[in-house]
């Protein structure tokens, strides 16, 4: 009897990796983006203290985050004010919250308990390419 080989997954490509580390960069401005729009929707604005209880991290390095956004044209705010988002900003939010709704609900019609399908999608949701968001879609409107 012959064994059966095992194949060996195909070698991953520079464009490959230049694409994850990519995401990785836009990971952060996804995530504040949403967390600002979800605290201004909840209790009318957003604020460094109420990021800093988000995220659980010091004041220091939400305000360094927040100073990168306003950089890159994501936020506005000013010493002591709320944190506006631009409209850039707000589109940032409203696709990351897609993204993680589209595979939350995916993970979720796997039967995934949704503790874990939760915590999975915070990170599967910067990656997933729009055609796999589709695939994920049209695979959560089989099953309902």
């Amino acid at each position: 009897m012959t064994k059966a080989r095992k194949s060996k997954p195909p070698a991953s490509s520079a464009n490959e990796h230049s694409t994850v580390r990519g995401k990785h960069k836009t990971e952060a401005a996804e995530d504040y983006c949403e967390a600002i729009a979800d605290l201004i929707d909840e209790t009318g604005e957003a604020r460094v203290v109420g990021l800093t209880k988000r995220f659980g991290l010091s004041h220091v390095t939400v305000s360094r985050v927040v100073a990168r956004l306003q950089r890159e044209g994501l936020v506005r705010t000013a010493p002591y004010q709320p944190i506006e988002l631009t409209p850039r900003g707000r589109r940032t939010a409203e696709d990351s919250r897609a993204r993680h709704r589209a595979v939350l609900d995916f993970l979720l019609a796997l039967g995934i308990d949704e503790r874990t399908a939760r915590l999975d999608a915070e990170g599967i949701e910067h990656h997933v390419s729009p055609a796999t968001l589709k695939a994920f879609a049209r695979f959560v409107a089989r099953e309902r």
